[in-house]
């Protein structure tokens, strides 16, 4: 059965969709909710997202040996996040990661909780933990706000994005100069039974509830990659800037990590992340999922070389996305995204804003020492 939080019962709801479903699009004026997150005083319901908890003394440890991050000494209240890699290195699964001292909470999509859970069952072999989807039982309430949750707070889980954490590197700017500095995001974890009371109190110090135009204006507007958006069967961490976060470059091996390594130390990410900035003229914008095309010679779309993965209109800037391109592509080239809206044809121009650099090189990544040694090469899609 679908979710559908009590929530969407509220004057003026508009349900959501996509991997949004079953939480509000907005309340009846997006852009008064846009302008309140960005001020720092609204609550956003996110119950629609999937939460997985480890219990067991072996937890940290376990799930430092399998995943992306440095987990073995995580101290409790302090978040972070993780990848599931694939042996060859692309995302499976992403999380955020907090300790509450008995227990690892792993926040993320509410499609993936369940397959989630499953792959960390089959991986517990002997070991002291206990893995369950907890995702019918707690619930996620968003907040403005850049701290940890404090000693006698519910779990809470806090973003440190755009920050480069203990491990790990950056391709695009430093957070002094990301546009996601600006950017306070936590999620606190709730006993799904009190959602509507925990949104309500917070409503009653001032906060409105807004939706999710809200919060995907933003998190577009800081060049947050999601799991439900910008991953698809062929990411690694490196296209999307992903290694500031959810990465330890110097951890020990786990699956995936001698891509990790090899793309960071002697390759290039194949495709990048770009924001686009789309023409606003139209009053309709592609949907996800339509091509990033380069412009034809004769005017229109010429040949597709990326895709769109968000679309948001925000309140400040207008029509923005995400898009993942092929690395190749001139970072200076005007775009068109072309897709269907109703069935109809649509084509928009986009400029770029720099995410990931075209030259696919991180700040850190160490000098070469001349030519590869034959064989060291790898797959050559990741080179």
């Amino acid at each position: 059965m679908d979710y559908e939080s009590p929530l969407l019962s509220r004057r003026g709801a508009v349900a959501a969709a996509g991997p949004d479903a079953g939480v509000a699009w907005h309340y009846g004026d997006p852009t008064a909710e846009q302008r309140a997150l960005s001020r720092g005083g609204a609550v956003v319901d996110q119950s629609h997202l999937g939460i997985v908890r480890v219990a067991g003394p072996d937890r940290l440890s376990w799930l430092h040996s399998i995943t992306s991050q440095y987990l073995d000494d995580l101290a409790p209240r302090r978040s972070t996040e993780l990848f599931v890699l694939s042996p060859q290195g692309h995302v499976e699964h992403a999380a955020g990661v907090v300790d509450d001292g008995e227990a690892t909470w792993l926040v993320t999509e509410r499609a993936s909780a369940p397959a989630l859970a499953a792959w960390l069952d089959r991986m517990k072999f002997m070991l002291r933990v206990e893995i369950t989807d907890a995702t019918d039982e707690w619930a996620a309430i968003g907040e403005p706000v850049a701290a940890e949750g404090a000693e006698g707070e519910p779990v809470t889980w806090h973003d440190a994005w755009p920050n480069v954490t203990g491990g790990g590197t950056r391709y695009g700017p430093a957070e002094s100069e990301h546009p996601g500095a600006a950017r306070p995001w936590r999620l606190v974890l709730v006993p799904r039974a009190d959602l509507e009371s925990e949104v309500a109190a917070r409503e009653a110090a001032g906060w409105p509830l807004v939706g999710t135009w809200a919060t995907e204006a933003l998190r577009v507007e800081a060049w947050r990659p999601r799991l439900a958006r910008e991953v698809d069967n062929r990411t690694i961490p490196h296209e999307l800037d992903w290694l500031r976060t959810a990465v330890h470059i110097n951890k020990g091996c786990y699956r995936g990590q001698e891509t990790v390594a090899r793309v960071h130390n002697l390759g290039r990410p194949p495709r990048r992340l770009v924001m686009l900035h789309l023409d606003g003229s139209q009053h309709l914008l592609p949907e996800e999922g339509a091509e990033v095309r380069l412009p034809a010679a004769g005017g229109g779309a010429g040949k597709v070389v990326g895709t769109l993965t968000s679309v948001a209109r925000h309140h400040e800037l207008g029509p923005i996305g995400l898009a993942v391109l092929k690395r190749n592509v001139p970072e200076d080239t005007e775009l068109v995204v072309a897709g269907e809206v109703s069935g109809q044809p649509l084509e928009v121009t986009a400029a770029q804003e720099i995410v990931v650099p075209g030259d696919g090189m991180s700040v850190d990544r160490p000098e070469s020492h001349g030519p590869l040694t034959p064989g060291l090469r790898g797959p050559a899609s990741l080179i």
